[in-house]
């Protein structure tokens, strides 16, 4: 089965795994425990680990705290910053073409009695720029654009988002789960972005673990937050609980990958989403239809309908073959709001289905889609 589904999450390298075994087995110590060897050599995998996410992200590993994911990070950040800066704004801004644990948590704050902003995106799910700065008021205390979208592939400009924000004094965060390893970028040079949440097991990590990142200022103090989580005070008190070593682990020697081999692994993304697109047409001509934008988007993620079939029939007739979807994994039991937001119809919809890719995936290997 040729597995075309690594939006939704990506197949552990071996050496990854090889990493993580020896804190499953015999270096199982605490890493907040304190003088013996084991407890020693945790916190030591930790720290790696911690610079090898700060090497990818561009960032200082000070700005890192582990996670169980971007679900957490998103809540953590929404309903933390929301918390403590409750008397200086209950004002926040998103987009409809968001992940659910940002729009659900929002859904969630606004019962609270916060105000959000919902910005309409264009036809591939993106911002404008002068939609957000429309928004923005003196009671705005958030701003959260994800960079890249889940299911369209279509990236935000962040950039320009971050030097906004930081111009009005807002907090901006940022949901990069789905760029982190496909895109070229240094956290130092957005001052802007307060915040930023991305998981492992989207770029051939382990499942379960991610970090949130939270800018310091020259001094090296942190934006403060309320924290989500409360108890022994790991993670600097911003995120409590026994940290999952082995998959901190996982995580760091996957960024270390992705980060070895970014520009490599973004060209082969490049050139194997150019060879489906082209299979695709060529097999199935007006037939399809692509949702997503040709440029300025993650390599390696289309969107396609196949007109007049059902997606859900066609993803279980493709499933002994290839491994695909038809959205996002975190809301696979309704219709996607993100092509709803974008304009298309039920029906279109309902035919459309979302192809993943994976640096790992080779030429020959698409040449399956010639026998269908």
């Amino acid at each position: 089965m040729l597995y075309l589904d690594n939006s939704a999450t990506t197949p552990l390298l071996p050496v990854v795994r090889e990493a993580m075994l020896p804190y499953l087995l015999e270096e199982f110590g605490n890493p907040s425990s304190k003088y013996y060897s084991k407890a020693i050599n945790a916190t030591k995998a930790i720290e790696q680990a911690r610079k090898n996410v700060a090497n990818l992200l561009g960032c200082k590993p000070e700005e890192l705290s582990f996670t169980s994911g971007s679900t957490e990070t998103n809540n953590m950040v929404l309903k933390g910053v929301t918390d403590y800066y409750q008397t200086k704004g209950n004002h926040i801004i998103t987009s409809k073409a968001e992940h659910p644990s940002i729009l659900d948590t929002c859904k969630y704050l606004e019962d609270l009695g916060f105000q959000v902003t919902y910005l309409n995106v264009d036809k591939y799910g993106r911002v404008s720029l002068d939609n957000l700065k429309n928004a923005l008021s003196d009671n705005t205390i958030l701003v959260s654009i994800m960079w890249g979208n889940n299911e369209l592939g279509s990236l935000n400009p962040i950039e320009e988002i971050a030097a906004l924000c930081k111009e009005s004094n807002v907090f901006f965060h940022t949901d990069a789960t789905q760029v982190v390893g496909k895109i070229d970028f240094s956290l130092e040079d957005l001052p802007g972005i307060s915040f930023l949440s991305c998981s492992a097991h989207k770029f051939h990590g382990p499942k379960g673990t991610g970090v949130t990142f939270i800018r310091r200022d020259e001094y090296g103090v942190p934006v403060p937050l309320t924290p989500l989580l409360h108890g022994g005070g790991q993670e600097g008190g911003i995120r409590s609980g026994t940290l999952a070593v082995h998959n901190i682990v996982g995580m760091g020697k996957a960024a270390e990958l992705a980060n070895n081999y970014l520009e490599e692994n973004i060209l082969k993304l490049k050139m194997l989403e150019e060879q489906l697109t082209n299979i695709l047409n060529a097999k199935f001509g007006r037939k399809i239809v692509f949702n997503n934008d040709k440029i300025n988007k993650v390599p390696g993620i289309l969107n396609v309908q196949f007109r007049g079939v059902n997606n859900e029939i066609l993803v279980k007739k493709l499933a002994p073959v290839i491994a695909v979807s038809t959205g996002s994994a975190c809301s696979s039991s309704k219709p996607s709001h993100v092509l709803s937001s974008i304009g298309l119809p039920l029906e279109e919809i309902r035919n459309t289905i979302r192809f993943s890719l994976s640096h790992l995936i080779t030429e020959e290997d698409l040449m399956v889609f010639k026998s269908l």
